[in-house]
């Protein structure tokens, strides 16, 4: 069964890798803005994404994307092949809470698991994805990860802003997996004919068809990045440390949610880039959901 899930949770890492390529670029100036980029900070969404070819060329949208490639296999793997691990064990305790409560407990447990185990790649990718052409001060992955260690404290160097990603990485995950089990369950119980149709591996099992099961994950998707935006720029911004001018107004985790309040604002500070989220994370969290139910059927986890 471990096997099994181990297979099914890599084919996960390959949907995420592929995803992620395709919304590099939105990755790429998402980094910018929260972080006020002072050769972008003036700018907006879309006009960012297309002042950054003009001054970088088309390959400057994926910068930092092949940490992220070395990263997300690694981590949806993880996520998932936890997320069902953690359910059993919930369950097995018998606390007395319903399975919704379930599903929100082992996705969170799992999304901070896999955070954990790939936090030093998410800090290179955004170092990297952060520079801008002509002020290079890391030459590549292995650089990064050379400079970071021997300026910034060694291990713990790549721990900073851990404590943002791990509380918002609890409502994110756990959101996410919860509203997605909510809205499959209350589907299939309320119309099992208009929104199922039987497992391929089991025919007694009902679960959402495709177009459903699409639906269902950017909608879960889109509310999980809601909630946790906030504490995403948090991060994003500790992340980069020294590369900022007002680093040491950001040390910790309350001090960079208060900076960035008090000179951005919600709109401009703690949800700048928001929108390039929702057009980067319900597409991709709806094909996440529905090749992790297909690769349930196809081994046989149903």
């Amino acid at each position: 069964c471990i096997l099994s899930l181990f297979f099914f949770a890599s084919w996960k890492g390959v949907a995420g890798c592929c995803a992620k390529t395709t919304t590099a670029p939105l990755d790429r100036v998402k980094i910018l803005l929260q972080a006020h980029n002072h050769h972008y900070k003036h700018l907006g969404v879309f006009s960012t994404l297309c002042a950054v070819p003009k001054k970088e060329g088309y390959l400057g949208l994926y910068k930092g994307n092949g940490a992220m490639m070395i990263r997300i296999f690694p981590y949806g793997a993880i996520q998932f092949m936890a997320f069902d691990q953690y359910k059993k064990v919930v369950i097995k305790k018998q606390l007395g809470i319903s399975g919704h409560v379930h599903r929100l407990m082992a996705g969170s447990m799992a999304g901070i698991t896999a955070v954990i185990c790939t936090y030093p790649l998410d800090m290179v990718r955004v170092r990297l994805a952060f520079q801008v052409k002509g002020e290079h001060k890391y030459m590549g992955i292995i650089h990064a990860f050379k400079m970071i260690y021997t300026k910034e404290g060694g291990l713990s160097g790549f721990y900073r802003g851990l404590m943002p990603t791990v509380v918002g990485m609890a409502p994110y995950a756990g959101f996410s997996f919860f509203t997605f089990g909510t809205l499959k369950s209350i589907g299939l119980a309320q119309a099992p004919n208009l929104l199922g149709r039987p497992s391929l591996d089991n025919p007694d099992v009902l679960v959402l068809k495709t177009h459903v099961n699409l639906l269902c994950g950017g909608i879960a998707g889109a509310i999980a990045q809601t909630i946790s935006y906030p504490l995403d720029v948090t991060r994003r911004r500790m992340q980069l440390g020294a590369v900022l001018p007002d680093s040491e107004k950001c040390l910790t985790m309350v001090q960079t949610l208060k900076y960035v309040y008090q000179q951005h604002g919600i709109r401009r500070g703690l949800y700048r880039g928001l929108s390039l989220n929702y057009i980067r994370c319900i597409p991709s969290q709806a094909v996440a959901f529905t090749t992790y139910e297909l690769m349930k059927q196809f081994l046989h986890l149903n």
